[in-house]
Order: structure tokens, then C-alpha cells, then sequence
């Protein structure tokens, strides 16, 4: 299906994975972060904590999976653009390429993805998705199914005045 926008909760999108738009400490606050862990119930936070105490906080720029509670989804891949440091472009680039490293070593065919460091970390959105879109199509693999997810209407034309234009029809 390539690369699309969608409008809507991201918490529920159906397929193989959804990227959180994690801090650096795993902890499923508000935005993104906080929809999964209202629709995927306690277990996300869970994983999370366990994965922080056994191997502490991941760096910024870093990705990490866990299961997805209760969401229709099978993978929650929480990658930090932010947390003991703000979100840059770098950080973007890095936390977008290290979620689709994460979701290749998952065998991931359809992905849901927010625009990372836009939210609760105040990156403009327009960047940001510039950013990342450019990260997602020099990805040596991708799933089959991409999907840039935009909360508001006004998010996701945003993204489709990014994303569509440089997909075939």
C-alpha cells in the first residue's frame, strides 16, 4: 500500500505495529504516548518499566518494542525523539530510523507512525514529518504499509500536503 495519511487516534490503527512517540525513560505520559497507554491498558507501561530497571533509560535518537496490551495492534515501538534532551532533527531522524530498524528486526509489514517531537515536545510538525518522511524513503527495508497518522483534520492535511505528493498514485 506504500506510504498514506490517515486521520484519526493512532491507538487505533489495526496492523503489525504502532510507534509511540516516546521519551528516553519509556514513560507513557501524555499525547501519543498517553492514547496507547489508555487503549492498551497497564501491560505497555509494564514492559516498559521492566525493560528501564533491567537495562535503564534508552538513549535519545534510540527505538524499543514491546507488546501492545489491548491495542489492535501486535508491537507498541516506542522511539524517542526526546527526553533528557529536546527534540531536534537529529533526534527526529535518529528515533525514525531506529523504529523502522526496530520494526525490520519484527518482520513488521504495516506500521502506524505520529510525527515524532511534534506533540508534547513542541517540534514544528511540518519539519518534523519532512524529516522523517525523508528518514522512511532511504529505509534500506520497509513494511508494506506505512501510515502517517495526523490526530486533528487539520494534522493530517498538513501531512498530506507532505507525504501524498511524492507517492505514485
Amino acid at each position: 500500500m506504500g506510504i498514506r495519511v490517515v486521520q484519526g487516534d493512532i491507538a487505533g490503527f489495526q496492523g503489525d505495529a504502532v510507534v509511540n512517540a516516546a521519551n528516553n525513560h519509556l514513560v507513557l505520559g501524555a499525547g501519543v504516548a498517553g492514547a496507547i497507554r489508555r487503549g492498551g491498558g497497564p501491560s505497555i507501561q509494564g514492559e516498559c518499566d521492566a525493560y528501564v530497571q533491567a537495562h535503564g533509560p534508552i538513549r535519545v535518537g534510540e527505538a524499543v518494542a514491546t507488546g501492545a496490551g489491548t491495542l489492535p495492534a501486535r508491537w507498541v515501538i516506542h522511539a524517542a525523539a526526546m527526553g533528557d534532551e529536546p527534540a531536534s532533527e537529529r533526534t527526529i531522524r535518529d528515533a525514525t530510523a531506529s523504529a523502522l530498524r526496530v520494526a525490520a528486526e519484527l518482520g513488521v509489514r504495516s506500521m502506524a507512525l505520529p510525527v515524532l517531537g511534534s506533540g508534547v515536545a513542541g517540534f514544528p510538525l511540518a519539519r518534523a514529518a519532512e524529516l522523517m518522511l525523508e528518514e522512511v524513503r532511504s529505509a534500506p527495508s520497509l513494511p508494506d504499509d506505512v501510515v502517517f497518522y495526523g490526530y486533528t483534520p487539520g494534522e493530517a492535511a498538513v501531512l498530506r500536503g507532505i507525504i501524498e505528493p511524492t507517492e505514485p498514485a
